[in-house]
């Protein structure tokens, strides 16, 4: 599913026009956003969790031509799925 597609299910789940369900699920992703980047952790529960990650420099390669190169320190977005998601996804298995 991408986003618009998520745009669509709202609008006809919630019966809203494509354009309030646009700028709710707008929202709703700035909101989330705007806590990662202030350090903040967000809780879906029964979903799962957000939070940032710091990695620090290191050395690594090219691997087209095997050249050593010096990667910078990066923050990155993490998702760790709930126990009811992961149960969710598995109860079909």
């Amino acid at each position: 599913m991408n986003k618009s597609e998520l745009v669509t299910k709202l609008a006809y789940e919630c019966n809203l026009s494509t354009e309030e369900a646009d700028q709710c699920v707008e929202i709703f992703l700035d909101t989330m956003k705007k806590a990662l980047i202030e350090g903040n952790r967000i809780e879906i529960r029964g979903f799962g969790s957000f939070k940032m990650k710091d990695y620090g420099a290191y050395v690594g390669r090219n691997p087209k031509t095997g050249e050593t190169v010096q990667v910078k320190p990066k923050r990155m977005p993490f998702f760790r799925a709930g126990k009811e998601l992961k149960d969710f996804v598995n109860d079909d298995a």
